[in-house]
């Protein structure tokens, strides 16, 4: 998947008015993630993801965090100013994209580092 597909998909998932507000949702939710990861799986992931997607995950300087779905939704609501639903929203716009965007290993790779609750947001029910 090249960039802008990504951010086409990311935009018509979350019924975003243009690409600029898909691309600051991805930013915000993948820069929360990020945090979550282990430096080896943000670079593993990364190395999925087209050029400008990726970098958002290398950009993170944080230690890893361990964050329940709900503090993962608050620090992307408090990061974009939206409510909590919205920060689900965007979630789910980005991360069932990012899903798409990389292996079924890597995502199992993924969704087996995060806590339960986390695979919804993938748009996987598991």
């Amino acid at each position: 998947m090249k960039y802008h597909e990504f951010v086409a998909t990311v935009r018509q998932r979350g019924e975003y008015a243009s690409a600029a507000d898909a691309e600051e949702a991805t930013r915000a939710v993948l820069g929360v993630l990020a945090a979550r990861l282990t430096p080896d799986e943000a670079r593993d992931l990364a190395g999925q993801l087209p050029h400008g997607i990726a970098e958002i995950l290398q950009e993170s300087r944080e230690p890893t965090l361990r964050l329940s779905v709900h503090e993962f939704l608050q620090r992307i609501a408090a990061g974009t100013g939206a409510t909590s639903r919205t920060a689900e929203w965007d979630a789910f716009a980005v991360l069932s994209t990012l899903a798409e965007a990389i292996s079924d290993g890597e995502l199992n790779d993924l969704i087996t580092q995060l806590p339960s609750g986390y695979a919804a947001l993938f748009g996987n029910p598991a």
